[in-house]
């Protein structure tokens, strides 16, 4: 649940323009993860503090079992009413706890899915939970990021869905599709698709050590609303059997329908719909006479996860981009070995490359599963806040899809307030929402938002009902080709980096960092939390900061119980707007010292934790 306040709208326009922000959020894995923001600003205006109460946590456990899908009791199973030339056996089983389904669905170790039923149990429950007019004798979509376990439990999926009354599941080639394809296939599809599983843990990594992650997209290709994630959880509770279809396991790698009886499984290409969708929002004949320009260099870092099945179809056969500019194109159930996450540290490779000598003129990265990415430029790098703005303020010269423009614009509580400038100046309705895409989506649904993001790498539009790596990717390519359209060969190119600096000279520059304290002691964690709470209760305006005047402070809570990683995670944002042009260069590290330095001072972090040294994430 959230408590909050748009602290921006309590602002007048000469104290907005010089707004600084600080925002520290927790997650911990035993207890709730909590939330806290500051927002300052110059002696000359005022600061603001705001601190944030926790989400309840993911409950992991280390219990290893073989995969089974088999009774709980010494019961046998039993056939029950099949539908039409399928056995069906009713397979008793007993609830098992910490199935609460969070934001981004469920997510647990493998070792933890592998558990006995473990999967099926979530999966029947949600069959539970759904109207059967929206299942029965309907189609479902199926797809997932290729990390370790996809394969046996789309096996496991399939034969649920069947032994519910499912008529057709629509799965991915070897079970890939990612999530924006998914919810994609889904929108296409929606006078027969009625929703779709997807398999993935996101942005964390795969193997049989790490992390594995199932949510359900509803029939507008949203993530399952409260109202239905409340129900699975409830029917985890109770649940007494599940309904299992007694049909062999489906060759997913081969495309094609298989049937068993009224029940059948079409294995399509996961990236034709997808295709089909981008060809509409992007004119590709414009994004073409740029990566086929022999004066641009363009890479792309698909980091062994799902969009190394989009990458060579989209950017080098429809593109035109040479073969070798696809990195880490084929997607392996381990990443590589690697974190699947597109931010300077875990996309370290790219980085390495295009802040090398020579290095491209573009380059970018997605995650796991293909709804996150990164934007950089030859030795420059596109924070995720600048870069939802900088969209947003180029859609609709460069974007067919918005030719109109956008109906709105929205991101989450952390992101930068760089969009914010945006909205201001085109005069568009702006919204600040909790973290979690499907509020998002809500607004989608709405007619009242067209472009959106998130400082977590998420970038998307009301194209789907998910954030969109890929899209965000041609996005970017639009505006810098559209930028470039009348260059004749020989002649400067616009870059990614002159783009950004006109954007900061034009709406001025949010300065923008986040540090990540990750495997913190959760009891020093939770007495940081404690002592801020303490602080913002008897917190009044004018309080005074060093050289920060406070403005505003508040306490807000927003509930999450099911997603997540392993250990307690200490986040720090940090912001400051600034209007000169002659700062806009400015390291942005050297640019927060006095804010990172006094978030650091005013949390005691340090005394807490014991923790010295941050992932720098942006």
């Amino acid at each position: 649940m959230w408590q909050s306040l748009d602290f921006l709208e309590s602002l007048d326009k000469e104290k907005l323009a010089l707004r600084s922000r600080i925002f520290i959020s927790l997650h911990l894995t035993q207890f709730a993860p909590f939330l806290s923001n500051a927002i300052f600003s110059s002696s000359s205006s005022s600061l603001s503090l705001l601190s944030c109460s926790p989400r309840l946590p993911l409950i992991r456990t280390s219990h290893a079992h073989s995969l089974s899908i088999k009774a709980s009791s010494s019961s046998s199973s039993t056939a029950i009413a099949d539908p039409e030339g399928i056995k069906v056996n009713s397979v008793p089983t007993k609830p098992i706890e910490g199935q609460k389904t969070g934001t981004s669905g469920l997510r647990k170790k493998v070792k933890v899915f592998k558990q006995e039923n473990y999967l099926a149990n979530w999966i029947q429950a949600l069959f539970n939970s759904l109207p059967p007019e929206d299942y029965k004798n309907g189609h479902l979509v199926l797809g997932g990021d290729g990390r370790y376990f996809n394969k046996e439990a789309a096996q496991i999926i399939i034969k649920i869905a069947a032994g519910n009354g499912v008529g057709k599941i629509m799965v991915g080639r070897d079970g890939i599709m990612s999530t924006p394809a998914v919810s994609a296939v889904i929108r296409k599809q929606k006078a027969i698709a009625n929703g779709g599983f997807i398999m993935s843990a996101s942005h964390n990594p795969g193997g049989p050590e790490y992390d594995w992650g199932i949510k359900f997209n509803y029939s507008s290709g949203q993530p399952a609303p409260e109202s239905i994630t409340d129900k699975i959880y409830g029917n985890t509770l109770s649940i007494s059997e599940i309904k299992m279809a007694d049909i062999p396991d489906v060759d997913l790698s081969s495309l094609g329908v298989t049937n068993f009886g009224n029940f059948s499984v079409e294995v399509v290409d996961p990236v034709s719909d997808y295709l089909e969708l981008m060809e509409n929002v992007f004119d590709f004949p414009l994004i073409r006479s740029l990566l086929s320009r022999s004066d641009f260099r363009f890479v792309f870092d698909a980091m062994h996860a799902v969009t190394g099945a989009y990458a060579k179809p989209i950017f080098v056969e429809k593109l035109g981009a040479k073969p070798d500019s696809i990195l880490n194109g084929v997607p392996l159930e381990d990443f590589g070995h690697g974190h699947p996450d597109p931010n300077l540290t875990y996309a370290r490779d790219l980085v390495a490359i295009m802040y090398g000598e020579n290095g491209p003129d573009f380059g970018a990265a997605s995650d796991g599963d293909g709804d996150r990415n990164m934007i950089l430029g030859k030795g420059f790098f596109v924070t995720p806040s600048d870069s939802v703005a900088i969209i947003a303020a180029n859609a609709q010269e460069a974007i067919p899809y918005f030719k109109s423009g956008p109906k709105g614009l929205a991101r989450s509580m952390p992101t930068s307030g760089a969009l914010d400038r945006v909205a201001e100046k085109l005069k568009l309705p702006f919204f600040e929402v909790p973290t979690g895409w499907k509020f998002f989506g809500n607004l989608m649904d709405a007619r009242k938002l067209s472009v959106c993001g998130e400082e977590s790498f998420g970038t998307g539009s009301d194209h789907i009902r998910e954030k969109d790596g890929i899209w965000a990717v041609l996005a970017w390519l639009s505006i810098v080709a559209h930028r470039n359209k009348d260059k004749k060969p020989g002649e400067k190119l616009i870059s990614v980096s002159d783009v950004v600096k006109a954007h900061w000279a034009t709406y001025g520059r949010n300065f923008f960092s986040r540090y990540d304290y990750e495997e913190c002691e959760s009891e020093g964690a939770n007495k940081m939390i404690g002592y801020l709470r303490d602080l913002v209760s008897k917190s009044k305006a004018g309080d005074k900061y060093g050289n920060y005047v406070l403005q505003f402070a508040d306490d807000f809570a927003y509930t999450d119980p099911g997603t997540g990683s392993a250990g307690a995670t200490v986040r720090i944002y940090i912001e400051q707007f600034e209007p000169d042009v002659s700062k806009h260069e400015m390291d942005a590290q050297s640019a927060l010292k006095p804010l990172i330095d006094l978030a650091l001072s005013v949390s005691k972090l340090r005394d807490f934790t014991g923790r010295e040294k941050p992932t720098v994430i942006t």
